[in-house]
């Protein structure tokens, strides 16, 4: 990573709950094949969160703390905030003299943009101000949140009006949370009258009937893209006796991981 900063365009997509066991099963069988183009080895890597919700995992995240390889360590970051004593730093480590990611991008060079999803994004309470705040741009609309079946098509939207304004000189960081594996998700079959793990795997394959769309505007600046996909924390439909997340459970803490470059269009 440290020797893409500055030639490379940068996505940061987090598919927000997603299930690695929903991920990989949907996968194997057929039903995200813009995923399979693009995963290296055409497989999800399993790993775990550093968080069971929204807002813990991504104040890790843009502290340079990705999702963690199940495999025992110690293992060498992509990114990561310049303190004493860090043992996951490597020479390969992009490590920025910020607090966070956005903010040592952008003395990097870059524009920041964050599209945001679920209600961790949505400016309208305080609490929501926060991981937005650390962009130069931050957006957030009900047509990007959870109640919206093509919430992903309206941050696309968004973002191709962006790409289109950005001087191509400029490298850009974006980052996108994807709200539509959140629940509610059962618009996503017709007739469903909850939620469950086939409409989180319908909520899936929606977004993954878009990341073509999405791939190409990020490669369409002239320059390649360092892609990071992966979600920041699984969610329960029952197991246990559990609904939602926020509670220590294998299916909440294991998620799925992927990075890798796309060339420029």
């Amino acid at each position: 990573m440290r020797d893409l900063i500055g030639s490379h365009d940068l996505l940061f997509v987090t598919l927000d709950t997603l299930r690695y066991d929903v991920a990989a099963a949907c996968l194997a069988g057929g039903r995200t094949p813009e995923l399979a183009k693009v995963l290296p080895g055409g497989v999800w890597e399993r790993r775990h969160s550093p968080a069971t919700f929204t807002y813990a995992a991504h104040q890790a995240f843009f502290a340079g703390f990705l999702p963690t390889p199940v495999t025992p360590g110690p293992h060498e970051r992509l990114f990561a905030a310049r303190f004493a004593g860090s043992e996951t730093s490597g020479p390969r480590t992009y490590v920025f003299d910020a607090a966070d990611l956005p903010t040592g991008l952008a003395a990097a060079g870059y524009h920041t943009v964050c599209l945001g999803g679920v209600g961790f994004f949505n400016p309208g309470a305080p609490l929501g101000r926060v991981l937005p705040g650390l962009f130069a741009e931050a957006y957030w609309e009900s047509a990007f949140g959870v109640t919206a079946p093509d919430c992903l098509g309206a941050q696309l939207a968004r973002l191709d009006a962006i790409v289109a304004r950005l001087p191509a000189a400029r490298p850009l960081f974006t980052f996108l949370n994807v709200a539509a594996l959140h629940q509610p998700n059962k618009h996503y079959v017709p007739g469903a009258t909850e939620d469950g793990l086939e409409t989180h795997a319908a909520a899936l394959a929606y977004v993954d009937g878009l990341l073509g769309r999405l791939f190409a505007l990020v490669t369409s600046r002239g320059r390649p893209c360092q892609v990071i996909i992966c979600s920041d924390h699984g969610t329960l439909y029952g197991e246990d006796g559990h609904i939602g997340h926020r509670v220590a459970h294998e299916a909440v803490w294991t998620v799925p991981y992927a990075d890798f470059v796309l060339d420029a269009a």
